[in-house]
């Protein structure tokens, strides 16, 4: 991300140029964390970019299942970015994962993933490359407040007083005569949002542009510039991390949470893609949408697979709370030009063949970006090679189709254990040249089902209590 630390050597020039004293190692857990291990500058020495470093992996969801979960790091030279928030000169440094026995990549990482997707498509001939946009969306809160144990479960959010009923932009009464408290709350919001940017990219994120997305004032998003699948995931990681810790420096509070308020918007994270053969981008044609054969066989194959891909792409419980047919939500399971609620769209921006991009509509940021990117990716590939057909487009005005023949279409599922279900049995597409493995299809599905939807599912709910409590 910074300029010239391709190699070791370079990385320790830079250190030294930056009189760097610390370094943060960084990597991210199978279900999408991104961690930190610090160690002196004095530790990084050449052949660490070799050696690595050693890591217990028994306390990560997922990688504890293993029999054996010593680890390595190893530091990748390209992705060194100074730390924008350490008081301390800080390199952070995204590594790679081994296994120390016998040095391959190690199978549960998810990041090693997103390497074999990348060297799959090369390998398979019909493309050198795939280049990625992804439009991740946030909610910015002054204070939000959360509790669950045996005896209590509630959640509150603030917002100067803010009320979203039904999405609108309104202000409760308390508040009705405060002008002067939402100005403050809009010129902050600016102000922090402007800081974002700025940060970004100083930390070599090409963002193309920054905006709010709901009526309510309290969503915003950001769209990426293209670059190829493992180059973007990290970015994914990196700008996560800037827009949490600085929304904390001005005392607020963000979230990639699919759906955090009820009648509002939810957040995504609209995917636009594109299949490269040297200087020739591969989905421009004379077919529907100025698509080519080729960008018709990936919408193919994305409704194909796009029950068990939403496991990935979609892999939280709260995900499904915004794939609802509300809010231009993309349930549908068909493809168009012009309409937003269909799972994949054609944007017509622009005539010209390098910006021919499918917008794949369903993901949101509380995936792990190299599983899903890589899922997308697999899911497209095995589209073109099988020439799957996505059928006639979803054109119509989805505010002319009636409720019951909006049910008759074909939708997104409702819940990850219907995703879950379908990634069980639909899974081959991402198997093919080892790129994901059976055992770490099998730990997410595990870890997902144990770990979050018993959970969830085992906890009273606070409707439950107005619904059922005086029964």
């Amino acid at each position: 991300m910074i300029m010239d630390t391709n190699t070791p050597p370079a990385v320790l020039a830079l250190c030294r140029e930056l009189d760097i004293k610390q370094v943060a190692l960084r990597f991210t857990d199978l279900m999408g964390h991104w961690h930190r291990m610090s160690i002196p500058i004095s530790e990084l020495q050449e052949d660490r970019f070799e050696d690595g470093f050693g890591l217990d992996g028994s306390g990560y969801p997922g990688w504890q299942l293993r029999d054996s979960t010593d680890l390595l790091l190893v530091p990748q030279p390209q992705t060194a970015f100074m730390d924008p928030f350490d008081e301390i000169p800080t390199l952070n440094l995204i590594c790679a994962i081994q296994d120390p026995d016998t040095r391959d990549d190690y199978l549960l990482d998810p990041r090693a993933v997103a390497v074999k997707a990348v060297s799959y498509l090369a390998s398979s001939g019909l493309a050198d490359r795939a280049l990625f946009s992804p439009a991740p969306e946030y909610y910015l809160f002054d204070d939000v407040q959360f509790r669950n144990d045996s005896q209590t479960a509630y959640y509150s959010m603030n917002s100067s007083g803010r009320s979203l009923a039904g999405g609108d932009r309104q202000v409760d009464s308390m508040f009705m005569n405060s002008e002067k408290l939402l100005a403050n709350h809009e010129r902050s919001s600016g102000d922090l949002n402007s800081a974002i940017l700025a940060t970004l990219l100083a930390c070599g994120l090409p963002i193309r542009s920054q905006k709010a997305s709901s009526s309510s004032g309290l969503q915003f998003g950001l769209s990426m510039g293209p670059d190829e699948l493992l180059q973007v995931a990290d970015r994914i990681m990196v700008l996560k991390y800037v827009i949490k810790k600085q929304s904390r420096l001005y005392g607020k509070q963000a979230t990639f949470m699919p759906k955090p308020i009820r009648d509002d918007f939810g957040s995504g994270m609209h995917t636009y893609f594109s299949f490269w053969k040297g200087a020739d981008p591969l989905f421009a044609g004379n077919a529907y949408a100025g698509l080519s054969e080729v960008g018709v066989g990936a919408i193919g194959g994305l409704l194909r697979h796009a029950p068990s891909l939403l496991a990935l792409t979609n892999p939280s419980t709260n995900s499904y709370k915004r794939l609802v047919m509300q809010y231009d939500a993309p349930v549908f399971l068909a493809y168009s030009q012009r309409n937003r609620g269909t799972a994949v769209r054609v944007p017509m921006y622009s005539s010209s063949p390098k910006t021919k991009q499918i917008e794949f509509r369903c993901p949101d940021a509380s995936s792990n970006p190299y599983l899903g990117l890589s899922a997308i990716l697999m899911a497209s590939l095995d589209g073109v090679q099988n020439k799957i057909h996505p059928g006639e487009p979803l054109d119509q005005n989805l505010r002319n189709i009636g409720m019951e023949r909006r049910r008759e279409l074909p939708q997104t599922p409702t819940s990850l254990a219907s995703s879950l279900g379908a990634l069980e049995i639909d899974h081959d597409f991402l198997i093919r040249g080892e790129v994901f493995s059976s055992e770490l299809i099998e730990s997410w599905i595990d870890c997902k089902r144990t770990m979050e939807i018993d959970m969830v599912r085992s906890c009273p709910h606070p409707k439950e209590f107005e619904l059922y409590f005086d029964v």
